[in-house]
């Protein structure tokens, strides 16, 4: 769920590295007001803050916020489920991240268990 496809109609998303809350309002469609109240809402959106409390997001900052738009007001999610439905989706991808490397994991100690047993 990195690139909602009912976002298409939002502008692309430019390669810079920091965006001014006022350039994702723009890519976002968003008002600024809103971006600071999902800040508080979700907590795995965090701009950086730099000089006099400037907030500049990146690009995965970026998607997540459209993310989050997509929910409230694509699919007509309250807050709440938006959020339960992002905690949701982070512990799926957290979870698919393990299994992929657990067996290395194994492996790994598997070998150092032959090593340990074998005689100097």
């Amino acid at each position: 769920m990195l690139e909602a496809s009912n976002n298409s109609e939002l502008p692309t998303i430019p390669g810079k590295r920091y965006f001014t809350i006022g350039e994702v309002s723009e890519l976002c469609a968003v008002k600024p007001h809103v971006l600071r109240y999902w800040e508080q809402e979700f907590p795995q959106l965090s701009p950086v803050k730099r000089r006099g409390n400037r907030r500049y997001y990146q690009h995965q900052d970026v998607i997540l916020i459209r993310q989050i738009r997509a929910l409230l007001y694509e699919e007509g999610y309250t807050i709440g489920g938006a959020r339960l439905q992002m905690e949701s989706s982070t512990e799926k991808v957290q979870g698919v991240q393990l299994q992929q490397v657990l067996p290395q994991m194994i492996a790994e100690l598997e070998g150092v268990l032959a090593l340990l047993e074998t005689p100097n």
